[in-house]
């Protein structure tokens, strides 16, 4: 927790203004036992109803003015509190967005919501409790201590005997539960996990009448988080009765020495129903305290976890060179790359590639050979394991980070699609493109017609994750999106795959005419889709096997020679 403490420095104010208005209600709540003692031994036993109405219209105003304390301690609680989880929870959020696919993937994407969700509001809670309590408690706990004292030292035997018990019960319980809250978080994050798995693969889950299994994978992940989060609660619901059994019988103890003190004139009956009340303060303060325990026992659980998002160090690390947009020569160097924490061979082996300005590359090979691999490396999604890769003579990894992907469009197999219209998720490309710009990017990547066909044309809102469109018409979109970017460099990561062949012909012919100066890689399962190319790259066991034209390699690569006659008899050729 003093590592998530900084947060509150700028709301300091607020922080400072919430115990000192606390101070206030907790005075005006000791007050009240002395006027009620008053209107009791001198009102009620001395016939003096005067002296009642007087003190109680001084106890009613002291609970209005202690009210007014209370109010304003929780108001300023509560900005600097909510504050506090605002500016946490955006830190999280930013360094989530700065951490590696590596990083995210190890987190993953449930733990990574729990933490920015469950795990923020534990700790704000935790906050906006401590803000109050931490002078409440004690204030309380010391006061009532003091004013039960002057009323007889006889009371002090009953604290000293029950306040160890008190204490004890609470040490001892919350000891035995601080371990468990972390245990119902990680059981959080597995239901998360499923939770979003489901939902980004519904439609995987029906098609393969999957529903049940599912429906059971999250019952047990549910019924585990239940489990752990019974554990708890049975320990919080013992500590409660336990208190109250405490402290009834420390009432009990009071009315009884109060009684003899009374029967001996000693002692007023006031003053015994001031004692009572003193005594109820002072344990439930420590009843309070145990509350606060249980706060800063999941609290701790809570920022744990967030202390470990927070201080994980991208592994990719940003650069220092930055240049404006131009050029598009990419050259590999003996690059080797094996994804972190994997035992098996390296996916890439020695490659050397060098691509040119302007220049259009298809990189084609078997599934698994490395070519999605291949193209992540240039943005740096991951670094290279061995070698270099340079962009325009320089080292990938001096580009600032930012740099080196505003000159790089990439364009997945998956398109992913964000909640807005059509004409927002194209201009994710270029945030201050405008309209004309947009619809010439949609007409280059043969998306205009159908855009034009739903009723609200570009201002129609798409669904969640692009699911009211069909593959093809989210492929299309993507590739607008990508376009409108004018980047150096255009990376298809097989993302004409649901495209019809017609289609693709047109967005090819489109693609040369329209980006003449910008280097194109594309991967493809298709000789069809790779043919026109200026080079074509083979790919096979993560080594490049062959490279050239369309003629050259089906006279010089055996490799290729059987994929084109494969895909491409019986006319296919002629048809593609």
């Amino acid at each position: 927790m003093r590592k998530l403490i900084r947060y509150l420095k700028p709301y300091w104010i607020f922080v400072l203004l919430a115990p000192i208005f606390m101070v206030g209600e907790v005075y005006m709540d000791l007050l009240q036992p002395v006027y009620m003692s008053k209107i009791v031994n001198e009102g009620v036993l001395g016939n003096d109803f005067e002296l009642i109405l007087r003190t109680g219209l001084i106890m009613l105003a002291l609970i209005a003015v202690g009210g007014l304390f209370g109010v304003g301690s929780n108001a300023f609680g509560s900005v600097a509190s909510q504050s506090f989880g605002n500016d946490l929870r955006k830190d999280c959020f930013k360094k989530v967005m700065s951490l590696s696919i590596e990083q995210s993937d190890k987190f993953t994407t449930g733990s990574l919501i729990t933490r920015l969700t469950n795990d923020v509001t534990a700790v704000q809670d935790f906050v906006a409790t401590m803000i109050v309590m931490l002078i409440r408690v004690p204030m309380q706990f010391i006061g009532g201590i003091i004013m039960i004292l002057s009323l007889g030292n006889s009371f002090g035997t009953v604290l000293v005997i029950t306040l160890p018990f008190q204490i004890l019960t609470v040490v001892l319980l919350i000891k035995k539960a601080g371990p468990l809250y972390e245990k119902v978080q990680k059981k959080l994050d597995k239901v998360n996990a499923v939770v979003q798995e489901n939902i980004a693969g519904a439609r995987v889950v029906k098609a393969y009448t999957r529903e049940d299994h599912e429906i059971g994978r999250f019952d047990r992940a549910n019924s585990e988080l239940t489990g752990e989060t019974l554990k708890v609660q049975k320990i919080t619901a013992t500590l409660n009765p336990v208190l109250m059994l405490i402290m009834n019988a420390a009432v009990i103890a009071i009315i009884y020495i109060g009684g003899l003190q009374v029967e001996a004139k000693n002692m007023q009956v006031g003053d015994v129903m001031a004692a009572i009340t003193y005594v109820t303060q002072i344990l439930m303060s420590v009843m309070m305290l145990s509350m606060m325990f249980q706060s800063i026992t999941r609290a701790m659980a809570s920022a744990k976890r967030i202390n470990e998002v927070l201080e994980t160090e991208p592994v990719i690390k940003d650069g220092k060179y930055e240049e404006s947009k131009g050029g598009g020569n990419i050259e590999f160097k003996n690059v080797t790359f094996s994804y972190p924490d994997s035992s098996g061979r390296p996916v890439l082996k020695n490659i050397d590639l060098n691509i040119k300005k302007g220049e259009t590359v298809a990189i084609l090979g078997a599934t698994g050979q490395g070519k999605t691999t291949l193209v992540s490396l240039i943005p740096r999604f991951y670094d290279v394991t061995e070698g270099e890769i340079l962009l325009d003579g320089v080292n990938i990894k001096e580009y600032k980070i930012e740099n080196l992907r505003s000159k790089i469009g990439f364009i997945l197999q998956k398109s992913e699609f964000f909640s807005g219209t059509i004409k927002e998720n194209i201009k994710w490309g270029n945030k201050n493109a405008g309209d004309a710009d947009v619809k010439e990017a949609a007409v280059t990547a043969q998306a205009h017609d159908f855009i034009m066909s739903f009723q609200n044309g570009y201002d129609t809102v798409i669904g969640e994750k692009g699911a009211s469109l069909s593959g093809g018409q989210k492929q299309r979109l993507a590739i607008a999106r990508g376009i409108l970017k004018k980047p150096d460099i255009l990376i298809f990561d097989d993302s004409t795959s649901a495209l019809d062949t017609n289609t693709e012909a047109k967005l090819q012919e489109a693609l040369r005419e329209q980006l003449t100066d910008t280097t194109v890689i594309m991967i493809a399962q298709r000789v069809a889709c790779v043919r026109r190319a200026d080079r074509i790259i083979l790919l096979d066991d993560g080594k490049i096997c062959a490279e050239g034209t369309h003629a050259e390699l089906l006279e010089k690569s055996g490799v290729y020679k059987d994929i084109y006659e494969s895909q491409m008899k019986n006319g296919g050729e002629e048809n593609a």
